[in-house]
């Protein structure tokens, strides 16, 4: 085995990531931008401006005081004009989701899913948002936006004047890749969830350094029937709400739903699964940079980023002991499995075979749009070259010895 792995990467803009630099040594990034490791301070990331929203921005008084008692208020002081911004946003949350209550309630009560949802599951960096980002150019289908998950309590009131006045606000792309941002951008409803002040596996972002929370949450283990089903309805609650307002059938994706699918198969009897797996040797490097982007942002630390390449190899041990248990249940004809490496390779073919698997619909009328981003936007894709240290990889091989034997990872 040569030192070091090759492993190639690339996202859906059309431009490669950063290059990952391996654990103790400095590279220097195609653009010219140096990056170090996780004990560096400058990681080539994507500019973030201070006044740009974060996750904890949509929240309610009640549940960022929670969140925060919790951490003991352990802020960092070049955090605190964070911190007090998000306070002083609060309280405008709550006054809209009274306001969203009072006028939408009867709407609410009656509102019903429009078509059998569809959940897109597999590990972050599996290319479970490239997929998301291309079905939902099939205008028949739609999805959680950018904003209704930062603002889950009162979009249906406010998510018109954010799209049209606010757009400033929010950073041409995402700071750990080129991926574009807006808010009316698919997102992850998990970021709904965290907002709403129920257990995420994300609220660590806000205190990285204290280490993991809610991880239970990733597979429901350990946690109680009725805390289970009311996370369970809250979803179910949220999903109503965005589809009353987009009226289509939703195509939903957050990874943390991939050992939840079998909870999830019994809460929507008709929702569907798709399944993406990615070579563990690309995934791990770039789930470890994902989330010391992620950190540096969103925090109200200043992140070491200890302990986090255990957590990113403890997160799949645990979402894919559970989704391999949970799969078993779920009817085959209402899961289907795809490749990332099948489909940046073959985007049309790939869909066109989750269309008619899942029975979608008529793939024929959504397949010249798709063609179309192949031409325009797909022919550009460049890779970016991981470079996986031998011993990482000899790491990551015995912990996720399923996952490379499973979808056949050599």
């Amino acid at each position: 085995m040569d030192e070091q792995s090759n492993i190639s990467d690339s996202d859906f803009s059309g431009h490669s990531e950063k290059p990952e630099p391996s654990s103790a040594e400095s590279a220097v990034s195609s653009d010219g931008e140096k990056t170090k490791s996780a004990s560096g301070s400058n990681r080539g990331f994507h500019s973030y401006p201070f006044y740009a929203p974060r996750f904890w921005h949509g929240m309610l008084p009640t549940t960022w005081f929670k969140l925060l008692a919790q951490a003991k208020f352990r802020v960092h002081p070049t955090r605190l004009p964070l911190m007090f911004g998000v306070t002083a946003t609060t309280p405008f949350n709550g006054t809209l989701a009274v306001l969203q209550k009072l006028l939408f309630s009867k709407r609410l009560e009656s509102a019903e899913m429009h078509g059998p949802p569809v959940f897109i599951v597999g590990h972050w960096r599996s290319g479970t948002t490239l997929l998301h980002e291309l079905m939902v150019k099939d205008e028949r289908l739609s999805s959680p936006s950018t904003y209704q998950c930062f603002s889950p309590h009162h979009f249906l009131i406010s998510e018109w004047f954010f799209r049209r006045f606010c757009g400033w606000l929010l950073p041409g792309k995402r700071p750990i890749d080129n991926m574009a941002t807006g808010w009316d951008r698919p997102q992850e409803d998990e970021f709904a969830l965290l907002t709403l002040g129920l257990p995420s596996p994300y609220r660590r972002m806000a205190f990285p350094n204290q280490g993991p929370v809610d991880s239970n949450y990733l597979d429901f283990e350990g946690v109680d029937e009725d805390s289970i089903q009311f996370w369970l309805s809250s979803l179910r609650k949220f999903l109503l709400a965005v589809s009353s307002s987009t009226q289509r059938p939703l195509i939903i994706k957050s990874p943390t739903h991939t050992g939840r699918v079998g909870w999830l198969a019994k809460e929507f009897p008709d929702a569907k699964f798709i399944h993406i797996s990615r070579d563990p040797r690309s995934i791990y490097p770039s789930t470890r940079r994902l989330w010391q982007g992620l950190d540096e942002v969103q925090a109200l630390q200043r992140p070491n980023h200890e302990g986090l390449e255990d957590y990113v190899i403890l997160c799949l041990q645990r979402m894919y002991r559970a989704f391999h248990r949970q799969r078993a249940t779920i009817d085959p004809s209402r899961i289907v499995d795809v490749r990332y490496e099948d489909l940046t390779s073959s985007p049309v073919q790939t869909l066109q075979k989750i269309y008619r698997d899942l029975r979608l619909g008529d793939f024929d009328s959504v397949k010249p749009l798709i063609e179309s981003w192949v031409e325009n936007e797909h022919r550009s894709y460049k890779t970016n070259q991981h470079q996986l240290p031998a011993e990482e990889e000899s790491k990551i091989r015995e912990a996720w010895t399923e996952y490379f034997e499973t979808y056949q990872y050599g």
